[in-house]
């Protein structure tokens, strides 16, 4: 009975990793990516000095005013205005953005600015998508609908969550097996590197699974909110304003008036909670009678995905709200869990074990994708019965995820370095070279002789991302020398790790020489 219930997990378990292989390993790999948005993000734009972060009122209030007198002159007339704080690694500058009015003329647009945190000076740097639309892509899918997309990450992650618990069933000697490699057995070889990288990181893919869940929760049980609060987007609409209550709204009244200095607003904020960390303030309808100001702590000072939030009345400074972290038990465990699947509370130590994690978590699903083919070769080799047409469109599109992936992400690096700098949607177009990268590496796998495709594409990673540093070297004054030279550790660690990957791609290359 035993053998009978684990062949059946068996079962399940291959052909859930079949069927949703690709995409969790896409969602790995871009989301791993995720822990270091902001070093990818500093990369992409070489234009930006050295951060410098600081955490004490007088230097948060001195760039308050900074930032207002920026947005003052140059987004009067928005509708709403918001200023990042320079407090941590996740916020490294100073950031001010600011909204057009709704059916504002062209003239009116939206935008956003750097700014020198100690004269107030405009940064200018290019126009990027940047690291957290590479990280964005593991959830948003990028070209498709949210909903479209929320359903498809939902169910992939269902998949991924029982994948992990029939692999715990299925393999009964599985914390053995962890110490067993058996170097050059073919199958043999793969499931021990399978179940050593499972194993491994195993807390880790449970949390990481179960988290991403409680993300799109919503999306996947919305029949739970649909009895009380009815269908369609009205109901949900309710529902999530009883959740996330809003924070003293008000609609523009249309009638002039004048902001109260935001750095009075924020003493009274460090007054009120002894002098911890402003991370961000939104200000809504600037110079109108119904101004608001929502002063936001920090994010990052612990697991918990939630902060002290004060809302004042923009124009005599009176505190209308007050939401502290902790509302209920329930939301907090929620925002524990959103907490710990986006890692930014992480100190560097903490911050490498998460993408060592994910980049073991996304070898889980490679091996497990490989194993699957070299099992069903074998038996072909074997002339046991064998739907050739389906193993060969498996192990091809084996490589052009597992190898064509990386290649395409090297290529929208490239394309941060080559596109021109004042080519107007040139954010746009960075993530459409990687997605057109990807698509002649698909197409390479389709037409090139399956023993020739690792290591073909092996190669062209392998040059892809060990002439990444030349290329920002003839393209930017910030080569690998001089970054090391300034200890700009940031710019320089990018490089290093790219000549790594490089390195390891092309070890890989000719490993596969003699293969």
């Amino acid at each position: 009975m035993k053998d009978a219930f684990r062949q059946s997990m068996a079962w399940l378990h291959t052909w859930l990793g079949v069927l949703v292989g690709w995409l969790l390993y896409f969602m790995f790999i871009t989301g791993t990516a995720g822990y270091l948005d902001t070093e990818i993000d500093r990369w992409m734009r070489p234009e930006l000095p050295v951060a410098t972060v600081s955490q004490t009122p007088l230097k948060t209030d001195a760039a308050i005013r900074l930032a207002t007198a920026y947005l003052s002159e140059h987004a009067h007339g928005a509708r709403r205005w918001s200023i990042t704080l320079p407090i941590d690694r996740n916020a490294p500058y100073l950031e001010v953005s600011w909204q057009a009015p709704r059916g504002a003329l062209p003239a009116q647009t939206s935008g956003s600015a750097y700014l020198d945190p100690t004269t107030g000076a405009e940064l200018p740097t290019r126009n990027t998508a940047g690291g957290q639309t590479l990280y964005q892509m593991h959830w948003k899918l990028h070209y498709l609908p949210q909903t479209a997309s929320e359903w498809i990450v939902g169910i992939a992650t269902v998949a991924m969550l029982i994948g992990l618990v029939t692999g715990i069933v299925v393999h009964k000697k599985i914390f053995k097996d962890f110490f067993t490699f058996r170097y050059g057995k073919g199958q043999r070889s793969w499931l021990d590197a399978h179940n050593a990288v499972s194993v491994l990181t195993l807390p880790f893919q449970l949390m990481i699974t179960y988290s991403g869940l409680v993300f799109v929760m919503f999306t996947l049980m919305p029949l739970i909110v649909a009895p009380w609060y009815g269908p369609g987007d009205t109901g949900r609409s309710a529902f999530l304003d009883d959740v996330f209550v809003p924070l003293a709204p008000a609609k523009a009244s249309n009638r002039g008036a004048t902001l109260l200095p935001l750095a009075r607003i924020a003493m009274d904020a460090h007054r009120r909670w002894s002098d911890a960390p402003i991370a961000a303030l939104d200000i809504q309808n600037p110079f109108d009678a119904n101004a608001r100001v929502i002063v936001v702590g920090d994010f990052s000072a612990g697991p918990m995905r939630a902060t002290d939030i004060l809302a004042y009345d923009g124009i005599s400074g009176d505190l209308l709200v007050e939401r502290h972290a902790w509302q209920s038990g329930p939301k907090a465990f929620r925002d524990l869990m959103l907490g710990l699947h986006e890692g930014q509370f992480a100190p560097p130590a903490l911050r490498l074990l998460y993408v060592l994690s994910g980049l073991l978590g996304a070898a889980m699903i490679a091996t497990g994708m490989v194993l699957w083919v070299v099992k069903r070769r074998q038996r072909a080799d074997r002339g046991r019965p064998v739907s050739h047409a389906g193993l060969r469109l498996v192990e091809r599109l084996n490589v052009a995820a597992i190898i064509g992936l990386p290649i395409a992400i090297a290529a929208y690096f490239w394309a941060n370095r080559l596109v021109p700098v004042d080519l107007k949607p040139r954010a746009s177009l960075e993530v459409d070279v990687l997605f057109l990268a990807w698509l002649i590496m698909a197409l390479h796998a389709s037409l090139r002789p399956l023993g020739q495709l690792w290591k073909e594409q092996s190669l062209v990673a392998a040059g892809m991302f060990c002439l990444l540093p030349l290329v920002n070297a003839m393209t930017t004054n910030r080569h690998l020398g001089r970054t090391i030279m300034d200890g700009d550790w940031v710019l320089a660690g990018f490089d290093l790790t790219m000549l790594g990957l490089g390195a390891m791609f092309c070890g890989v290359a000719l490993k596969l020489r003699t293969r």
